[in-house]
């Protein structure tokens, strides 16, 4: 049909007036309204898949429990259905045009799913686009509705698939961060704390480190967006339910866990859930926890593989492109810095998201639109964060063994592993002459008689710097 209908109109009115609507497009004039007083941003719904599903769920939802209660014909009824289920298979998402951040509390999101629906039911039915007597936007796909309830239960929806979504490309990132910890097992290399030299480790137990800080995130992941699963479907414009029918909430519910197969539960006080939208914040609070997590490691990154020759270059992080446009042979860490980037961007979001759910006035929060953009926004940049940082960085770092050993072996914190031998005082005394000289921890205890080879060359292996362990030599203190 699109070809045959381009350059070609349908007039639709609303309460401000007439418009022409192109007769190629499947949404009418609310939705053109909306185009046309919010060209505010690059973030556009048809760029959020994940959240028009959660929009086609919503309607068919309600669609289905107006059925039961006889407000829809067997016809409008399956028509609708058919259309958001298409909806739902990833058709017709182009025409979801409407800017992200928009005012009116998401009214013409909620409009834009409404009108598309109901002209494709129309087409389904065998009428023209447009012809509303037979299928309306608001009289029908609407039943029941407001854009109060609708608008977020679909941002809840399509936020648990995201999270969905996003908990399976976190895992693949931590699991090969804890290959990368079973591959430099063996490999000793300094720990440091407050960036100055501390006691010896593995560089297995870096990389075991940065998968475990990160797998402790998952809980408050599931935590927060369970968050989701409680929505306020029948609320209708304030929490009173006016404008539904006795029944329709559960019946709405009932629809909603059988198309998606999730725990769905209605808000205990649906005037109180109409204003509140801490689900969001709560959300944004667990993704901005993992961004500060990855952004140490990210640093953590950059600074250990840092040099070649001039830093501390502990390992090598694989070459992705020339890293100067004046110094040859340069060569930077521009994976982890974007994804330092991304960091940033969604803690950014969640200071946008909380104060933005600080501004619920009365029985609403106009500011939702906003925080579902930050908030879907967070999850696909950290997705793609993921899979670039696991697939160009993490699966391709190489140690370099030699170097990790030398830091050790002319470190001064070794000396910490004598402490409990030769006391705190002689360990003092060794380090500091250590630090004076530039000779070796190892050569001043013997030099000193504190403590034989084979003494030494026990407290000092590399397996028992590592983790707890009992010596049987005598304390010499």
């Amino acid at each position: 049909m699109e070809d045959k209908c381009k350059g070609q109109f349908r007039v639709e009115s609303d309460l401000i007036g007439a418009l022409e609507v192109p007769e190629c497009a499947l949404y009418g004039v609310q939705t053109l309204r909306g185009i046309e007083n919010f060209e505010i941003s690059k973030f556009h719904l048809n760029e959020y898949p994940l959240f028009i599903k959660g929009l086609a769920i919503t309607k068919m939802a309600a669609a289905r429990a107006n059925h039961k209660l006889g407000l829809l014909s067997d016809a409008q009824a399956s028509a609708i259905e058919q259309a958001c289920q298409e909806i739902i298979d990833g058709k017709h998402h182009e025409q979801f045009p409407v800017d992200m951040i928009q005012g009116g509390a998401g009214t013409t999101t909620n409009m834009n799913a409404n009108e598309v629906i109901a002209n494709r039911a129309l087409e389904i039915m065998g009428h023209k686009r447009g012809e509303y007597q037979y299928c309306s936007p608001n009289d029908h796909v609407n039943c029941a509705q407001s854009t109060n309830d609708a608008y977020p239960c679909a941002i809840h929806l399509g936020m648990y698939f995201s999270h969905l979504k996003f908990i399976e490309h976190y895992r693949v990132l931590i699991e090969a961060f804890r290959k990368k910890s079973e591959e430099f097992k063996s490999i000793i290399k300094i720990g440091r704390t407050q960036l100055e030299d501390a006691v010896p480790m593995t560089l297995g137990q870096t990389f075991s480190g940065f998968a475990s800080i990160l797998n402790d995130e998952i809980k408050h992941l599931d935590e927060a967006a369970a968050d989701f699963l409680t929505v306020n479907m029948g609320a209708t414009a304030i929490g009173t339910g006016i404008c539904a029918e006795p029944g329709y909430s559960e019946l709405c519910i009932e629809s909603l866990r059988d198309i998606t197969g999730w725990d769905i539960k209605i808000a205990d006080d649906l005037v109180g859930a109409t204003s509140d939208t801490s689900c969001l914040v709560g959300y944004a609070s667990a993704l901005k926890r993992v961004a500060v997590k990855m952004n140490k490691i990210c640093n953590d990154l950059r600074l250990l593989a840092s040099g070649p020759r001039c830093g501390i270059g502990e390992f090598n992080l694989p070459a992705m492109q020339p890293g100067s446009s004046i110094m040859p042979g340069k060569v930077n860490p521009v994976i982890p810095e974007v994804m330092n980037q991304i960091c940033y961007k969604v803690m950014g979001n969640e200071l946008c998201v909380t104060m933005a759910g600080d501004a619920a006035q009365m029985e609403l929060n106009a500011m939702e639109p906003v925080m579902a953009q930050c908030d879907f926004e967070s999850v696909d940049l950290m997705i793609n964060g993921f899979e670039t940082l696991r697939t160009r960085c993490v699966e391709g770092i190489t140690a370099n063994e030699e170097q990790c050993r030398k830091e050790v072996h002319e470190s001064i914190g070794v000396v910490t592993a004598l402490n409990p031998v030769i006391g705190y005082k002689n360990s003092t005394k060794i380090a500091k002459e250590a630090l004076e000289t530039g000779r070796s921890v190892y050569d001043l205890v013997l030099e000193h008689g504190i403590l034989n080879k084979e003494e030494l060359d026990t407290i000092l292996a590399p397996e028992n710097m590592i983790k707890p362990v009992k010596l049987d030599i005598k304390p010499r203190k």
